[in-house]
């Protein structure tokens, strides 16, 4: 039987102890008196394993304190965090007996009820976290505090509660972690989340990598020794280590690779860290690069594996130097070389660069989330918000070296729409890493990309949003979408129609309109079932929206045939030719051409203007 009056009173003065070294006697008065304040509060009150509610509060601001290395303000919310939502406090008490800056942080982080929510409780609750980055970061991180301890406790839950619970936290909650650069709480996060979504695969995953250590641990050991021995030797002090990747990151890898936990690479890596101090002349980039030569020196380096994340980092500030070598046993090793420092801001990410540059971090967070509030479509926030909070990155150049970061997987539109609107409205084509490649490529970290575009018209394609990944390039494509088609409208596939064509329009269950020339056989198919269906309507042309015909040519060969087709068609009638097909056979010439229209009439104007080459003797859309 657990003595709980003992727990929360060694609980509670670990976190007056803990935050004592950072705080004046006062603030130190004002954490203990929150603390009271919040146990007299919830003395009513349970939580779901038959424990008193307030050593939820406890463990919260514990988390924040220790673990986040958080301020004054924000262990006193974390003690106070449920008071406002579970108890008959109001924040006007808590303004006047705390102060504004806790009672705006309480406020944040309160669940506010209503009668009917936006989007769902879940997403409004979202939406009322992300919106707080716009003044302070800190709610963010009380929240990940309070979450974090909820998912270490959620074994008292029923299982229908564990996976609501589970599910917000691999949602939202763990990728808001990794992109705070907070890699211990993203981790931990992940892997509980996953160990309550599937108990099975998960044990079957810890039990592998168990399995995988025992077989591995004579060669491991005697390749970090041999690592610190060299750097010993050279006067460096550093600490090697083998580091298991959770059964969560291992989980998510063979999905993406495709393979079984047997052929799955990096299962681990090795981390080579050394003092910040072994040398005060030298940075620690050069540190790490001396290490790096050092290690070098001895093993066989893996071509193209090193990766210099120090100047490079990712979005979440994590920074090493990464490279593969090769073991005495023929094994590649992901070796990866950091100061502590590194690793230590590494587990409380942004909050690392408090005095420093956290204005510029919070600065290029905000300008992410910043379409979602200008786009005010509650019905695309959840997307919003994931597209927003995407697990991993890629940094990418201008030629001129500027440095873009785009999620894992942007092709180059997302790169184009990232350097600005009009960009990305007219690209055409893209040169990555100075060769021509199409807009839909996807990108690699470290490319160099140049973006073409056509100032005439707008290249937009509906296809656009299969390729794109980030929520600005998403928006703007289905913004200029839908200035051209109803989304309850589409045209049909097989006969292409054009605005000015005999068209009709047939609606299936979903009330959603399919608009057919008609002489097509699938709408003549069509009309002969479900005539009831049938709407009259046409296309209507728009000065910016073009459509892909395909025409054929018969013609007679003759010399600069196909140099006096290509000249009419973009010298004289000004059109930009997407495909060109040719064949001669026995002095005839069959030709097949796309370009782009705005109508059936601008086609039949075109064809008729054909005729009039040398040699044309047909001229007919396909």
């Amino acid at each position: 039987m657990y003595d709980y009056n003992i727990i929360i009173r060694q609980s509670s003065e670990r976190v007056f102890e803990v935050m004592a070294p950072r705080v004046s006697e006062e603030d130190l008065k004002r954490i203990k008196d929150a603390f009271a304040f919040a146990q007299e509060k919830h003395s009513k009150q349970t939580r779901k394993s038959g424990e008193p509610y307030i050593i939820h509060p406890i463990a919260v601001a514990l988390i924040a304190a220790e673990e986040l290395k958080l301020d004054t303000s924000s262990v006193i919310t974390a003690f106070l965090h449920d008071v406002v939502e579970d108890t008959d406090v109001t924040l006007d008490e808590i303004r006047e007996r705390f102060g504004n800056d806790v009672a705006s942080l309480v406020d944040i982080v309160t669940k506010k009820k209503k009668e009917q929510y936006n989007i769902t409780k879940q997403g409004d609750n979202y939406k009322q976290l992300l919106d707080s980055l716009h003044y302070d970061i800190r709610a963010l991180m009380i929240k990940l505090s309070d979450r974090l301890h909820n998912m270490r406790t959620l074994s008292s839950m029923k299982p229908e509660k564990q996976m609501k619970i589970a599910g917000e936290t691999d949602f939202f909650y763990a990728p808001l972690a990794n992109r705070l650069g907070l890699f211990d709480v993203k981790t931990e996060l992940e892997n509980l989340s996953f160990r309550f979504r599937c108990e099975q695969e998960y044990e079957e995953l810890e039990e592998a990598l168990y399995q995988d250590k025992l077989a591995n641990f004579n060669r491991q050991e005697e390749f970090t020794h041999r690592c610190e021995r060299l750097l010993k030797d050279k006067g460096i002090i550093a600490k090697v280590v083998v580091y298991y990747r959770k059964p969560y990151s291992i989980y998510r890898r063979m999905k993406q690779q495709g393979v079984d936990f047997k052929h799955l690479d990096n299962r681990y890596y090795v981390r080579v860290t050394f003092d910040d101090g072994v040398d005060d002349m030298m940075t620690d980039k050069a540190q790490a690069l001396r290490i790096y030569t050092i290690l070098t020196d001895y093993f066989k380096e893996k071509p193209g594996s090193f990766m210099n994340l120090i100047d490079q980092a990712k979005e979440n500030s994590y920074q090493c130097l990464r490279v593969m070598l090769l073991s005495k046993e023929g094994v590649w090793e992901d070796v990866q070389i950091c100061s502590y420092d590194m690793v230590a801001a590494s587990k409380i990410g942004c909050m690392a660069e408090l005095g420093n540059n956290i204005g510029d971090w919070i600065k290029r967070f905000r300008k992410v989330l910043q379409d979602i509030a200008e786009q005010r479509n509650d019905s695309q926030l959840l997307e919003q918000i994931s597209d927003a909070l995407y697990y991993d990155d890629v940094m990418v150049f201008t030629t001129d070296g500027t440095s873009y970061i785009l999620p894992a997987g942007s092709t180059a539109i997302d790169f184009a729409f990232k350097k600005g609107e009009e960009i990305g409205l007219h690209a055409l084509y893209a040169r990555i890493n100075g060769k021509l490649m199409s807009v839909k490529t996807q990108l690699q970290r470290g490319d160099c990309v140049d973006i073409g575009t056509d100032g005439k018209r707008i290249t937009v394609e509906e296809d656009w949003l299969k390729h794109s990944c980030t929520y600005f390039a998403k928006s703007r494509i289905r913004r200029y979408l839908a200035t051209v088609e109803d989304p309850l409208i589409m045209r049909c596939p097989l006969c292409r129609p054009l605005p000015g064509g005999e068209t009709i329009g047939i609606r299936d269950e979903n009330s959603r309109v399919t608009i057919h020339r008609r002489s097509c056989p699938e709408a003549i198919r069509l009309a002969s079932k479900y005539g009831d269906n049938i709407v009259a309507i046409e296309l209507k042309e728009s000065p910016v929206k073009l459509y892909p015909v395909t025409i054929g040519i018969h013609a007679i060969d003759r010399d600069h045939l196909l140099a006096d087709l290509i000249d009419h068609i973009t010298n004289v009638l000004h059109l930009g030719i997407d495909a060109l097909n040719t064949t001669t056979t026995d002095a005839l010439v069959d030709c097949k051409i796309t370009f782009f229209v705005h109508s059936q009439a601008e086609l039949t104007r075109i064809i008729r203007h054909l005729y009039d080459i040398k040699g044309v003797d047909e001229v007919y859309s396909l």
